[in-house]
């Protein structure tokens, strides 16, 4: 990996110019299956793509900042960032497009499928943002709900009490409430969003004690002591932990079991069949520590179950 850092030239260059940065992976690197991954739906006022370029709002431990990235030729990944977490943001890159990923022993081998998109989507990697609340609160907002719901409260709560996000964004962009704001979120709000209060009661509850559950979750050193820091709080169970694990750090063994559709999904892709959430772990058990990127594969080959039954229509649970 080679990674160097391109400051704006001028004495006011950093007011209005990026700095800039260019990464050389030693992988292959499918930057837009990658670093897309994060993105909650099309409307998500945290990333928007441009053409060929990604568009990321985030807030750093050092600011909000937006960042750029482009593929601009074959092993070369480029990314400007604005803003005083400008810096962070570059130096956190080739994490966020998979650096970190190590596949280690992982097996194609062991299922047909499997073989046949890893060698068709060799730059499928497993990024990771290193920001745990935003990956926290974001999963709760996805708890029990349709992903049109979800992606549409992510859209209205960000908006309402995120922060602009600086630089020149092909759209207006805002990076997500830093855990004080999640924290000062009005009750007037999650309901316009359309949340249900257990949700937000979560994400108020788990931002009071948000800084320290951070520092015990990033640093456990595997995932269930990281499920065991999460599901110890109230309304936080297994599936929301293993996105937390998935988004924040990459996590390549993370199952989010509960899913409504994903034992479907892997079920359907290994054996033809439908199977539940047991099924499914058994499916995958001869892939431990690399689960996930089991998941990622079978995403990536396409396959996919045949819809059966009549579509399931969002609930409104807010007064009329």
């Amino acid at each position: 990996m080679t990674i160097a850092v391109l400051r704006p030239a001028g004495p006011d260059a950093g007011a209005t110019r990026p700095i800039e940065t260019e990464y050389r992976p030693h992988h292959a690197v499918d930057v837009r299956r990658t670093v897309v991954y994060q993105r909650h739906g099309g409307g998500d006022p945290t990333m928007v793509i441009a053409g060929d370029v990604i568009w990321r709002a985030t807030r750093t431990p050092e600011g909000i900042a937006t960042l750029a990235i482009r593929s601009t030729s074959p092993g070369v990944i480029r990314g400007a960032a604005w803003g005083p977490g400008a810096a962070w943001a570059l130096a956190q890159l080739p994490a966020l497009c998979g650096a970190l990923d190590e596949p280690g022993d992982f097996d194609p081998s062991l299922h047909p499928l499997i073989a046949a998109a890893h060698h068709r989507n060799p730059g499928v990697r497993i990024g990771r943002t290193d920001l745990f609340f935003d990956s926290l609160a974001s999963a709760i907002i996805e708890q029990k709900v349709t992903g049109m719901q979800a992606f549409a409260a992510w859209r209205c709560l960000v908006t309402w009490h995120g922060e602009r996000a600086p630089g020149p964004t092909p759209r207006p962009m805002y990076a997500p409430p830093s855990i004080e704001a999640w924290r000062a979120v009005p009750s007037w709000s999650w309901h316009r969003a359309g949340l249900e209060p257990a949700q937000s009661r979560t994400i108020v509850e788990a931002a009071r004690r948000g800084e320290s559950i951070g520092r015990v979750f990033m640093s456990a050193t595997d995932g269930e002591a990281r499920d065991r820091v999460l599901i110890s709080q109230r309304g936080i169970g297994a599936w929301t932990s293993a996105e937390t694990r998935i988004r924040a750090l990459g996590d390549p063994d993370a199952v989010s079991v509960g899913d409504f559709h994903l034992a479907h999904e892997v079920g359907y892709a290994l054996t033809g069949e439908r199977v539940d959430d047991d099924g499914m772990l058994e499916l995958l058990a001869p892939w431990a520590g690399q689960r996930q990127r089991v998941i990622r594969l079978i995403e990536a080959s396409g396959l996919r179950e045949p819809r059966r039954g009549a579509r399931l229509h969002p609930e409104d649970h807010r007064d009329r």
